[in-house]
């Protein structure tokens, strides 16, 4: 006998756990460069494209086919009896639904840890892995009636199930690809790259905890009987309580040791606190909740600093605190904070090391599955993109699009200035290109040391190239410059290769990026020479490189004029 009210509750819950996909596609974009965000956005689809069918293949079976203690059985196609462990009421097509996107849940975490420089089709193969084998068997050892759930371990709704294993992979993926290029200085210390939109990354996380409500809340997979309908009002409510109050200790703690109150890792924190309560929603009284969410809110900004500082594991979107150590923490504090079971509510310690050794496992088991997975990757088609096309982004790399923003310019100005600077692809030797017209010889200017002679240089460049053309300057002892978002075209119209739904983009106004330097040390000759040498690539759009004569140059905080006004008096 099938329950309607059941059966819509299940499928409700699957509805909310697929729109969490957006969530992760607008924090992950939200928190990283737009360079990447149409390659961002297009993981975040295949990895629940490429997830639903595979584990309608392979993954529910090995999740829920049999009773056995490490795996279920081999079911391709989801024909078998699943009577055992479906929920009363629920036809099964309503339950593989439901499982699927948990599934394509845990996949999509990995994206974030290993954005911005992993090629897209190692992309797909690990996230294939993931939900053909990774994920389900460590889930029929907690939710299939695996040798986790004989011992008593309590993962209610995927701390452990499904947000730690994302979080597990998140971070061996990222220390196998690396840091991204201008993440560490010589020194070793992290910098900062900025995410291009603080208002994508805000908008994912509302997203994801209103998302959430049905991750946590319709796990019930059930809404019968009077104690079902009490405990899923409890698990709203604890569901909500942990994120709030993460959020308000992580923002007391950066507003104490940073004197101002950090907005990104305050949003990181709402999901940390999800994430941590997600395994004793349902077993946790709302003071419990507060103080996981609380413990979670102090633990965050601290493993992201570890991880960055310490570890030197580059993770963007801080994927790996959020999921990895949360759901890590969440599932242990379950076994303090049950109040039917818990050790802090007199129940003896045998609940909360069960939840150990639960998390203990499943930690093991994704790491070592993984790191195969990644290894094998690595050695044959290769995880990580090439430094060049890191740099220009993955967007046009990977995918010939030439900008997720059409009509809008990007800086990037995040490498460091010891960085070498990466050759550019010569199709045809530099002496054979179309020769830069000539400079003509300046008046000099009596300026207020000796008549020395001012330039400037104005380079007009592609947007990627900039880091590598500001590096080149640097090295050749220019030591200030301005950089613009400029839009414009050529002669050639705003000649591009891209593709857009595979119609060749026909657009007139492009995104550059216009150099101003003034010159008066260094020869111009040189500036020139090493522009295009930096710029070349022989295709149209390379730029173009002006050079003007100045009359004088005023320093507005000394009234230094001429040569004088370039000068650092205290550098002196």
């Amino acid at each position: 006998m099938y329950s309607s009210v059941s059966t819509i509750w299940v499928l409700l819950g699957a509805a909310l756990v697929f729109l969490m996909q957006a969530g992760f596609a607008m924090c992950e974009a939200g928190f990283t460069r737009a360079k990447n965000t149409g390659n961002i956005l297009m993981k975040n689809l295949m990895d629940f494209c490429i997830g639903t069918p595979t584990y309608w293949l392979l993954g529910f079976g090995l999740m829920f086919a049999g009773p056995g203690a490490i795996i279920g059985g081999l079911d391709p196609f989801v024909r078998g009896d699943y009577s055992a462990v479906l929920p009363a009421g629920v036809p099964l097509f309503a339950y593989l639904i439901f499982q699927t996107v948990f599934c394509a849940t845990s996949a999509t975490i990995v994206s974030g840890a290993m954005a911005e420089r992993t090629r897209f089709i190692s992309y797909c193969l690990y996230s294939f892995c993931i939900s053909a084998f990774i994920y389900p068997v460590s889930g029929h050892w907690i939710w299939g009636g695996g040798w986790l759930s004989r011992l008593g371990f309590h993962d209610f709704a995927g701390s452990t199930a499904v947000h730690m294993v994302g979080g597990v992979c998140a971070c061996i993926g990222a220390a196998i690809l690396g840091p991204r290029i201008g993440k560490y200085d010589d020194q070793g210390r992290p910098r900062a790259i900025l995410g291009h939109s603080l208002s994508l990354g805000a908008l994912g996380v509302f997203i994801l905890w209103f998302c959430w409500f049905g991750f946590n809340g319709c796990s019930t997979v059930g809404m019968e009987g009077d104690d079902v309908i009490v405990s899923a009002g409890l698990i709203f409510v604890t569901t909500n309580m942990a994120p709030a109050v993460a959020s308000v200790v992580t923002m007391i703690y950066t507003w104490v040791r940073y004197k101002k109150p950090d907005v990104g890792m305050t949003l990181n924190a709402a999901l940390a606190g999800l994430v941590a309560i997600t395994a004793g929603c349902d077993v946790v009284s709302p003071a419990g909740a507060a103080a996981i969410g609380a413990i979670a809110g102090l633990l965050l900004p601290v493993s992201v600093n570890f991880f960055d500082s310490v570890l030197k594991i580059d993770d963007p979107v801080g994927a790996i605190s959020v999921h990895g150590v949360c759901g890590a923490a969440g599932t242990i504090l379950t076994g303090l904070f049950s109040t039917s079971e818990g050790l802090l509510y007199g129940h003896g310690a045998h609940f909360f090391l069960i939840q150990c050794l639960g998390v203990a496992a499943t930690a093991l088991w994704a790491a070592a599955t993984i790191t195969i997975v990644f290894q094998v990757i690595k050695h044959t088609i290769g995880l990580r993109v090439s430094q060049e096309e890191e740099l220009k982004g993955l967007d046009i790399t990977e995918h010939g699009l030439p900008s997720a923003y059409g009509g809008f310019a990007f800086v990037y100005d995040d490498t460091p200035d010891g960085l070498p600077v990466p050759a550019s692809p010569e199709a045809v030797p530099l002496q054979e290109a179309v020769p830069v017209e000539t400079v003509p010889p300046a008046v000099s200017v009596e300026a207020s040391r000796g008549g020395v002679k001012i330039t400037r240089v104005d380079i007009l460049c592609k947007m990627e190239r900039f880091d590598a053309l500001k590096r080149a300057m640097f090295n050749i002892g220019i030591t200030g410059m301005t950089a613009t978002n400029v839009m414009g075209c050529g002669e050639q119209r705003g000649k591009t290769e891209g593709y857009f739904r595979g119609a060749k983009v026909e657009a007139t106004m492009l995104p550059s990026i216009q150099v101003s330097i003034v010159v008066s040390k260094v020869p111009v000759s040189l500036v020139v020479e090493t522009a295009r040498k930096v710029l070349y690539t022989g295709a149209f759009g390379d730029g173009k490189i002006f050079v003007y004569n100045v009359e004088n140059v005023v320093k507005v905080r000394t009234g230094g004029q001429g040569y004088d006004a370039l000068q650092d008096e205290e550098a002196k």
